[in-house]
């Protein structure tokens, strides 16, 4: 056990295993803490060379390849490379058995700018491309990104970004119909500022969707949206009233003192239960509303998605009288007769009231449909 904890420990294994990287680092490491270590000494004075050795063969290789990307790898290389030269110079044991590791900074920035400069020009040339569409220009994003993360602000990459992302981009308007009325004059301004606010807020519900107003698209110049998104109330009835009144009598639920009489001279309590008449008194008032909603395509010339939501708003009042001994009453019963009738809220309130619930459809529905676009 101790012998394989010594192995792993110092390198040993990982370079009997061609892991020349790792067992380089391990026997840094362990050189660092005990600068006599035979086994430790061992593996740097072997696996320095052959590390060395691999990874310039491999940048040989793919420098005579016709490799499109191959400068990345050569990158990867030269960075590991310059990776285990730091390391073994910043371990003055270890600079006891291998002596000025060579660094291959230029070689290491002269790989990246070339391998942005792929990057940048097969992002360009999908760019150019004829059959250019959103996918196409999604994958010239991504090689613009890369080129981007390689040397950053490298040529006009940032603006070349932009514009592979705008064509990449799936372009919703959102179009909403004003609400007609003819028995009331009725706004659905809330309603439609609620679902503008949203789009402002989550222009982009994921990274290639993008979501307009009428009056964006229009200052913007979009020529022509993907998709729009039509919402319209089909149908709708604000303050439906229905009252309901019930008549009961009550009876208290104890007896209770309701007189006095007089046995063998002396005065005596009566008790009993008492009776009232309860007349209960309940005005609904609903108001709802059909909400459609369809997402067209103009390319395609029809719509390729309809769903319709209901909202509904209860509004209602409750309140009681009553005949007889007021003792026959419950509490609650006695706080509803203290109450009076209340008028409902005006139509416009009610109006707003149906269309909150329709509102948290709309946005979610919209939200699931683009989720994975």
């Amino acid at each position: 056990m101790v012998l394989l904890i010594e192995a792993c420990s110092s390198g040993k294994a990982a370079l009997q295993r061609g892991n020349y990287e790792q067992a380089v680092l391990q026997a840094v490491n362990r050189l660092r803490s005990s600068p006599t270590n035979k086994n430790a000494i061992a593996t740097l004075k072997d696996g320095y060379p052959l590390a060395l050795n691999w990874h310039q063969s491999k940048i040989g290789q793919l420098q005579a390849s016709q490799e499109k990307f191959r400068w990345e790898q050569i990158l990867q290389s030269y960075q590991t490379l310059n990776q285990l030269s730091d390391e073994i110079l910043r371990c003055p044991a270890c600079l006891n058995h291998v002596s000025n590791p060579p660094t291959f900074l230029n070689e290491m920035n002269d790989a990246r700018n070339l391998a942005a400069t792929a990057r940048y020009e097969a992002g360009d040339e999908l760019m150019k491309a004829s059959y250019r569409d959103r996918m196409t220009a999604r994958e010239a994003l991504r090689h613009f990104q890369t080129a981007e993360n390689l040397v950053p602000n490298y040529k006009d990459v940032r603006e070349r970004m932009a514009e592979a992302r705008f064509f990449a981009t799936l372009k919703v308007v959102v179009e909403q119909l004003p609400v007609q009325s003819k028995m009331y004059s009725l706004s659905d301004e809330f309603f439609r500022n609620q679902v503008y606010q949203y789009i402002s807020t989550n222009p982009r519900m994921n990274e290639f969707v993008r979501f307009y107003t009428p009056d964006e698209a229009m200052s913007q110049k979009l020529e022509q949206a993907d998709h729009v998104v039509r919402l319209q109330f089909d149908d709708f009835v604000v303050g439906e009233t229905f009252m309901n009144t019930n008549t009961e009598v009550v009876t208290s639920k104890d007896s209770v003192k309701v007189g006095e009489t007089k046995v063998n001279g002396k005065k005596i309590d009566v008790y009993n239960k008492v009776t009232a008449k309860l007349i209960s008194h309940r005005k609904t008032v609903t108001s709802k509303g059909l909400l459609d909603m369809q997402i067209y395509s103009p390319s395609m010339n029809k719509v390729i998605f309809q769903d319709k939501m209901v909202g509904e708003f209860v509004w209602f009042s409750e309140w009681s009288s009553f005949n007889g001994d007021e003792r026959a009453l419950t509490k609650a019963q006695r706080e509803l007769c203290n109450r009076r009738e209340v008028p409902p809220p005006p139509p416009q309130e009610l109006f707003v009231q149906f269309c909150k619930p329709l509102f948290n459809q709309a946005t979610q529905k919209i939200k699931d449909y683009y989720r994975n676009f």
